[in-house]
């Protein structure tokens, strides 16, 4: 018998190269329409589908391929008697190999189009071929991605065939494609003529983990398909499984190092809450200053960096204990020190940070809430106050919105300019349920212990008091939310902060505007909530 290979594609991505080898091996291409117009274009022997029929494509092409002909060719065991005497009877020639991927439907929908356009795109013809050839695998080739033309040309003239295991995972792959596009074009006439919108979520290589959020707790990590520097498709180099508190953690640093990628900067995560974040002239003071922002926490924290990372970086976590670092890359001496120094860190290389990934998912029990990324950092910039706001701390105030837009809220955050041009998270008060509990219990205690470890390690001559009025008056302190009472603002100036950036929008924002201009702070609104549950 012949041996005949169906193609019928959308996407003629390296289609040529492989319609010519598929020829020279000696396999009779069957095609149609605008693809059968293509590889005679390309001079590529093609046998239209009417002549296997004996129909011509019909209402405007949208019968082509729907025939006994063709998929009994398709579907017939290939062991079984009954099957083969009657494909002898009808005189049909099996079919081996379908190439096909299906009219761009997603694509169609994207654009400006009406509901016939959409309608005109969703491919009945294309699904029955791969659904056909899916299903019996064990003795056809199924195609839908030219990034597997290779493999296959490769196994057809090694073998003359491709190898079980390979037609095992292309049927998977039919079937994958046309389940995401079945499920596009759900979701969408749902929408349109049923006014009832859908979600479908697609995650894969799902992959056991140790153990959930506690040891009694059974968990499973699946990935989205994402270009996006992530968790799913950094590489690791070096230690033991991530762990389900791991990558909530990985998650949470690289969010905040994607916008500080600008620059040398370094972000330290415990439990979700980023509880040190610098930037520096080199990677080593931006981790330095980082740690420095509270060491205790710092233990067994997970560390995402913006730079490759050189060996005086690496040097700097000698003696500390870090469960994963997460960064672009590392220079060959650098790794092999982060090795040595622990069998068990986890070591991840992400390649260049970015973001394009313009929707987050939350989970809950029932149900999953879709909301747009949160791009920006301010819609206004207003000085609401007496005092202005100098233009030399807007910097230092944008560093510090970003590393509130990733703690835990209520969340309070002080950042300081340690050197010209680059800073440092000084304090923070992160998850309370009111946002001066967070200044006042946690983010102010947090600041002097951080400024006692500066006055005793610069040996300055200058009284603790006086060094500690002077460094806190050159902070920023920003908050999550508006100020709903001004009793921030009094607590603020007890310990001398003297510059307040909130999103304003409170009924009581006079009040506080007032008791900030009583106490000469100088305060910002920036229209802009940067809550985080």
């Amino acid at each position: 018998m012949k041996r005949r290979a169906l193609i019928s594609v959308t996407n003629k991505h390296k289609l040529e190269g492989f319609a010519k080898r598929l020829s020279s091996l000696g396999f009779e291409i069957v095609s149609t329409g605008g693809t059968l117009k293509f590889l005679l274009e390309k001079e590529i022997n093609a046998t239209p589908i009417e002549k296997i029929t004996g129909f011509k494509e019909m209402i405007g092409g949208r019968v082509k391929t729907l025939h006994p002909k063709i998929h009994s060719a398709i579907l017939f065991d290939r062991e079984n008697k009954e099957h083969e005497g009657e494909i002898i009877a009808e005189g049909v020639t099996p079919i081996d190999i379908v190439v096909c991927n299906l009219y761009p439907f997603e694509k169609t929908i994207s654009g400006n189009s009406n509901l016939d356009d959409a309608m005109e795109n969703i491919d009945i013809g294309g699904v029955t071929l791969l659904r056909a050839a899916a299903k019996n695998y064990k003795y056809v080739t199924v195609i839908v991605d030219p990034q597997d033309y290779d493999n296959v040309i490769y196994e057809l003239s090694k073998n003359e065939n491709t190898t079980y295991d390979t037609r095992a995972k292309l049927c998977v792959k039919a079937f994958s494609h046309t389940a995401d596009y079945d499920a596009t074009i759900d979701s969408h006439l749902s929408k349109i003529l049923a006014n009832n919108k859908k979600l479908r979520l697609s995650f894969i290589s799902g992959n056991d983990l140790r153990y959930g959020e506690n040891w009694h707790q059974k968990a499973c990590y699946f990935k989205k398909e994402t270009m996006e520097p992530s968790a799913s498709n950094m590489k690791q180099l070096h230690g033991k499984k991530l762990s389900y508190n791991n990558y909530l953690d990985i998650e949470a640093a690289l969010n905040t190092a994607k916008e500080l990628s600008n620059c040398s900067a370094a972000v330290i995560v415990k439990h979700l809450n980023p509880c040190g974040v610098a930037t520096g002239s080199t990677l080593f003071n931006a981790l330095k200053n980082a740690w420095d922002g509270d060491r205790v926490s710092s233990y067994g924290s997970i560390i995402a960096l913006t730079r490759k990372v050189d060996l005086k970086a690496a040097s700097f976590l000698k003696g500390k204990f870090v469960e994963v670092i997460v960064a672009p890359s590392f220079d060959p001496d650098a790794l092999e020190f982060l090795k040595n120094k622990s069998k068990d860190i986890r070591i991840m290389e992400t390649g260049e940070l970015f973001t394009s990934e313009e929707k987050i998912y939350k989970f809950l029990t029932g149900g999953v809430i879709e909301q747009d990324r949160p791009k920006g950092l301010y819609e206004k910039w207003e000085c609401v106050t007496k005092n202005r706001f100098p233009d030399n701390k807007k910097e230092l105030g944008l560093f510090t919105i970003i590393v509130t837009k990733y703690t835990k809220s209520n969340s309070i955050v002080l950042g300081m300019e340690y050197e010209k041009g680059h800073f440092k998270v000084l304090g923070n008060g992160v998850g309370q349920p009111n946002r001066v509990d967070s200044l006042r219990k946690l983010a102010i205690p947090k600041i002097y212990e951080n400024l006692e470890n500066m006055w005793n390690e610069e040996n300055t001559n200058i009284d603790k008091d006086v060094f500690f009025k002077e460094k806190i008056s050159e902070c920023v302190l920003v908050s999550d939310a508006f100020l709903p009472f001004d009793d921030t603002v009094r607590v603020a100036a007890e310990n001398n902060i003297k510059y307040i950036i909130q999103s304003g929008g409170s009924i009581r924002d006079k009040e506080v505007i007032a008791t900030s201009d009583c106490f000469g702070i100088s305060m910002v609104f920036t229209g802009m909530r940067y809550f985080n549950h």
